[in-house]
């Protein structure tokens, strides 16, 4: 029943004319709502699957073979 009574304020308001100018621009408006609070949330989604995913470990760097070059030095025990 309230649609009704806005519609016919609107139909006074604007005129017969103006009125279906009013629906496409609405309409435009709606839409462009609509995918811009699905993107956002497909944002939103995306990022939290994201975070839930378990973080993988990085592999630790390949060791050079014993008494090789770059190898740390032992401390003598006699000296």
């Amino acid at each position: 029943m309230e649609i009704v009574i806005i519609l016919i304020i609107a139909l006074v308001v604007f005129g017969p004319s103006r009125l279906p100018e009013l629906g496409r621009a609405v309409g435009r408006s709606l839409r462009e709502f609509r995918n811009a609070t699905q993107g956002l949330s497909q944002e939103i989604s995306q990022s939290v699957e994201a975070a839930s995913q378990p973080v993988q470990e990085a592999k630790p760097a390949a060791r050079p073979a014993a008494g090789g070059e770059g190898a740390p030095e032992k401390p003598s025990s006699g000296e």
